[in-house]
């Protein structure tokens, strides 16, 4: 009797161990993979940051200026497109602290020119692509010239280059490692329970029917895990978005959802396959070679 209380209670306690381990893995690996496509939207904002300028000749009728604009917003580089003109930028604060008043006792007219301000998709960060485009704007009739500051956006292109790939060789290493501690954890808790499968061989019971139950249990396990790490995911993303207000703006609803969802469905697979791994193992291995394992 004694015997088999202490076996009940190493089993539900490995069936405990195992299941926070994978709510524990789950939920490290979901708000990694949050903070990641936060870091990752950040990047992408940071390269549509950078403005295209593209300034027209004077004299230009407005219907020949609607007709450079539908022709910019058609391209597949420009994210946005604002028509700027030449009176604005005299007001422009930046340009007044430049000038002051000098400006308009030296010239009679606005030397300005009307132009239109674009932002990049990140797709500009292809140094092919963004050469094609600022070439095709310059033959564009009755466009002066486009200014664009290369230099910076190429800086820019090749830190995010080397931010993604930190990201991404980070995300990998920790869900290999991850997926390593939970494997050996869900094959110590069949480990503990390999006298209970050679019971069941030996009284003849099929592969599939020892199989049934463990698996089973798995899928409830993967389940609970995913539940547990969504949980804990909730409560940090509120309590993250409590103190950095402006992450609402990274983080919308849908991916949040997509996450919590990815979780549960991430602890089923996760427990699903690990365990039928290390089952298959004691279930194949012969009675003799199970007591001296």
């Amino acid at each position: 009797m004694k015997d088999d209380k202490r076996l009940r209670r190493k089993v539900r306690n490995s069936y405990i161990v195992s299941t926070v381990s994978i709510a524990l893995v789950l939920f490290l690996l979901g708000s990694v993979g949050y903070l990641m496509v936060a870091a990752l939207k950040v990047a992408d904002t940071l390269q549509e940051s950078i403005a295209v300028t593209v300034e027209l000749k004077r004299e230009t009728t407005p219907e020949r200026r609607d007709a450079i604009e539908k022709r910019l917003a058609a391209e597949d580089l420009v994210a946005t497109i604002a028509y700027v003109p030449k009176e604005a930028k005299l007001e422009d604060k930046e340009f007044r602290k430049m000038f002051d008043s000098a400006f308009e006792e030296i010239l009679e007219e606005n030397p300005l020119l009307d132009s239109f301000e674009l932002t990049l998709t990140p797709a500009s960060a292809d140094k092919e692509l963004l050469a094609e485009f600022i070439a095709a704007a310059e033959r564009i009739e009755r466009v002066d010239r486009v200014s664009y500051p290369a230099l910076m956006a190429e800086r820019l292109h090749a830190t995010v280059g080397k931010i993604r790939l930190v990201l991404l060789l980070f995300g990998g290493a920790l869900l290999l490692i991850s997926l390593i501690l939970v494997s050996n954890t869900i094959r110590l808790a069949i480990y503990s329970k390999r006298y209970l499968i050679n019971t069941m061989k030996l009284v003849g019971a099929t592969k599939w029917f020892i199989m049934r139950p463990f698996l089973g249990s798995s899928v409830t396990q993967g389940i609970l895990s995913g539940a547990i790490a969504s949980v804990l995911f909730g409560v940090a993303v509120y309590g993250l978005n409590e103190a950095v207000p402006e992450l609402l703006t990274i983080a919308e609803a849908g991916k949040i959802a997509l996450i919590l969802g990815a979780m549960v469905a991430g602890g089923v697979l996760i427990s699903g396959v690990f365990t039928f791994a290390a089952l298959n193992k004691f279930v194949n291995m012969k009675s003799n070679k199970i007591y001296l394992y």
